[in-house]
């Protein structure tokens, strides 16, 4: 005789329901607790790492977009109303105060009203469509907007905070507290480098991002992966090149003093700043001829020189021309990631007051040079294995501070990505009629981090480091980021 199915018992008290609950509770605990650790293991089989040959080159968790990328950090805010974010309404309302539905809306960061007028602010400069796509340029952007179907437009980024260190730190590093690796130490510490003859992660500036170098520093990773810092000008390296009475017994040198060092490090084992200091050692050995050669530029056409304004008599035009140039002969010899600052001072973008002069002077500077890169990597072939990026810590007001400035604007702001298996010609998110806020779409600075770590094959998840007993990752706690899908094609 078969036994008829036995109904389940409710709880009787809140005693039995909690018992009920916690249960629950720990066994879906401890099922993530274990694909954790799954995950981790699997993890670091995938990626051990040489500590005396960190930058070797590692596969990514699946096929990458791009192999390289150039990230053309905009410093101080750009305002992307007057660049890539049309707004109509803005010029409708120039002069007049914020509305009420936009005004009386909290958030999170805060400040912004505090220090603007209630008074919207249009730019002066017109706006147009380009290419086939249709996306909207400034006036101001003529070069730039000839590559409308290459650039993929993210206009609902926002970020934690409205102060400038803190910003830049996060759109570097994921979090605001500067302490962190920075995004292409995350890239060469996932998938090392091409060429080990230069540094797997290099930065070029005149005034770097605010915050100074913990914007490309490697945090707790190994000190392999920090951003090397080349010159745009001269020698990429101050003192590369050994005196030459000692030129001939260098080599020598070099094998006797890592001779010490290697009996040193085997009694030391897990020091990963010493493995690094030991692997500087052979890296700046090697890269006596192959530096040298990148900042040689005597081999460049006349053609090329001229197309990224080399030699243009505004110097800090052709100061920003040269770095992308730079960049470009970088990514050609196999360096993974490259960064360019565009500031000749501690201002950039940052027009408190004066937004007319300021945009007009960063715009001027940056805008031939950007395109330039664009147009040479396309010819060259390599755009479609190369992430370009565009963005800043944040964007600017629409309302006036000042005497005609715009305020800093973490709420919503606009970065664009092209190249690398980037689907260009579109805009994705929105933001409020007037440019204040994401409205439509809106994406955290760490969804814009995992879709740069997807475009490079690394899953966001899935790159992480084990520090202080839990695994730490650019984009923060499991879950929190999201890859946007639709910036690829």
């Amino acid at each position: 005789m078969t036994t008829p199915p036995q109904p389940s018992v409710a709880p009787t008290s809140r005693r039995d329901f909690l018992a009920h609950c916690g249960g629950g509770a720990g066994a879906l605990a401890l099922t993530a607790l274990l694909a954790d650790e799954t995950r981790a293991q699997t993890y670091l089989q995938n990626r051990h790492i040489d500590p005396l040959c960190p930058l070797a080159p590692r596969q990514p968790h699946f096929r990458p977009r791009a192999k390289h990328i150039i990230w053309l950090y905009q410093s101080g805010g750009p305002p992307s109303m007057d660049l890539f974010d049309h707004k109509p309404e803005l010029t409708k309302l120039h002069g007049k105060p914020v509305p009420d539905s936009i005004r009386n809306l909290k958030d999170k960061v805060g400040g912004v009203f505090n220090s603007s007028k209630n008074e919207l602010m249009a730019g002066p400069w017109k706006f147009a469509r380009h290419g086939r796509s249709g996306q909207w340029f400034s006036e101001l952007m003529p070069h730039t907007a000839r590559h409308a179907d290459d650039i993929c437009f993210i206009k609902s980024l926002h970020s934690d905070s409205s102060n400038h260190a803190p910003a830049t730190y996060q759109m570097n590093t994921g979090v605001i507290l500067g302490d962190r690796p920075s995004v292409g130490s995350w890239l060469t510490y996932g998938l090392g480098s091409e060429n080990q003859n230069l540094p797997g992660y290099i930065v070029l500036f005149q005034v770097g991002g605010f915050g100074g170098t913990a914007n490309w520093s490697n945090g707790f990773l190994p000190a392999a992966f920090q951003g090397t810092k080349f010159r745009h000008e001269g020698e990429p390296v101050f003192n590369l090149k050994p005196p030459a009475p000692f030129a001939s017994s260098q080599r020598a040198t070099l094998d006797l003093i890592q001779s010490f060092n290697q009996p040193h490090r085997d009694a030391r084992p897990g020091l990963p700043d010493l493995d690094g200091r030991i692997a500087a050692y052979e890296l700046a050995y090697r890269m006596q001829a192959e530096a040298l050669e990148v900042g040689d530029l005597s081999g460049e056409s006349a053609a090329t020189l001229e197309l990224y304004g080399i030699h243009d008599p505004d110097k800090p035009k052709a100061m920003y021309g040269r770095q992308c140039l730079l960049a470009r002969r970088l990514i050609e010899r196999g360096v993974r990631v490259v960064q360019t600052y565009q500031m000749v001072d501690k201002l950039g973008w940052d027009g408190h007051s004066d937004n007319k002069e300021f945009t007009e002077r960063n715009a001027r500077q940056t805008d031939q040079a950007v395109a330039a890169l664009l147009t040479d990597l396309k010819q060259r072939g390599l755009l479609g294995e190369t992430l370009v990026v565009w963005a800043g810590e944040f964007g600017r007001t629409p309302m006036m501070q000042g005497n005609g400035g715009r305020n800093h604007n973490p709420y919503g702001f606009t970065g664009w990505l092209a190249g690398g298996g980037i689907q260009g010609g579109q805009s994705i998110g929105a933001t409020d009629e007037i440019g204040l806020r994401a409205a439509v779409d809106p994406h955290p600075v760490k969804d814009f981090h995992a879709t740069i770590l997807h475009a490079m094959g690394l899953h966001h998840e899935d790159l992480f480091f084990e520090h202080n007993g839990r695994p730490e990752r650019l984009t923060g706690v499991a879950g929190s980021a999201s890859v946007i899908r639709q910036a690829f094609a």
